[in-house]
């Protein structure tokens, strides 16, 4: 700026007004430029201010940091014990499954179907009579079959057999035995094919839900024990789940020679017993231990 000031002082002497009043041009530009370049290191500056702090910003962190941190660090501190407990327990049915037949034969299936019609229906008649409801009987199966004479090479229709069962199931077991000798004595039965005893739907749901909380604490007893050999303590079940096992009906079985459920000791009803069933509830369970 001295050395400018000095030249355009030279100037004016050299060429009067009109050289000064150029200097003085000269010398406001100079300034304005000046001006503009200092306003725009502010600009630039407080720009780059801004964009320092948007950098290193931290976002606000939520009111119960802490605590979600605490929680997710437990979590993933703590080991996992996989283990499984069950519980069982011995239950007389509730139901019966009875199925009995009538075979009848004679030489023309005509003849020996109308000889099984009577007496099945006869049957059934006692057996209503006895106690057994409508609705608690059905065919269980029904046939007509030819029988042969093989002798002299050939086959050669000797007559006809017709069987006929039906099926009796129902909640009173104690009337099996006596079901079972009045369809033969008095209403001409011919054959018992099967008895099974059965748990009903409702008496199994509740024998299950029962047994739930024993198996939930067999698996947790494993657990704590588990836990203390190791030097560590359970803190709380991580997931479970239930596993209901169905049971299979008792077999069909033949009459047992052992005391009646129907008939007291010494008496002449024909002795059928039920016996138990066993029922089971397991659970799979992921316990948290620290």
């Amino acid at each position: 700026m001295a050395s400018s000031s000095s030249t355009c002082k030279n100037n004016n002497r050299k060429l009067g007004a009109h050289a000064s009043v150029t200097c003085i041009l000269d010398a406001a530009s100079a300034l304005s430029l000046l001006l503009i370049v200092y306003l725009l290191s502010i600009v630039t500056n407080s720009s780059n201010g801004d964009a320092y702090a948007q950098q290193y910003n931290v976002p606000p962190q939520p009111a119960n940091h802490s605590s979600l941190q605490k929680t997710y660090n437990n979590i993933t501190n703590n080991n996992i014990l996989s283990d499984a407990g069950t519980a069982t327990t011995k239950v007389k049915p509730d139901r019966v499954t009875l199925i009995l037949g009538v075979e009848t034969t004679n030489q023309t299936a005509k003849a020996a179907l109308s000889t099984n019609s009577a007496t099945m229906n006869k049957v059934l008649n006692v057996l209503l009579s006895a106690g057994v409801k409508q609705n608690e009987t059905s065919t269980s199966a029904f046939s007509i079959s030819p029988n042969y004479n093989y002798s002299q090479g050939r086959n050669i229709i000797t007559g006809f057999t017709v069987s006929n069962s039906i099926q009796i199931e129902s909640s009173k077991i104690n009337d099996t035995a006596r079901w079972i000798d009045t369809a033969i004595s008095s209403g001409g039965a011919t054959s018992i094919n099967s008895i099974g005893f059965t748990l009903s739907d409702k008496k199994l749901q509740e024998i299950k839900n029962g047994l739930i909380k024993q198996a939930i604490n067999n698996a947790r007893s494993k657990a704590d024990i588990a836990a203390s050999a190791l030097g560590l303590k359970v803190l709380g079940i991580k997931s479970m789940y239930i596993n209901e096992f169905e049971q299979p009906p008792t077999p069909p079985q033949p009459f047992l020679q052992k005391q009646s459920l129907a008939t007291p000791a010494g008496a002449n009803g024909t002795p059928i017993i039920s016996g138990q069933q066993d029922v089971s509830v397991s659970v799979s369970t992921d316990w948290l231990m620290k």
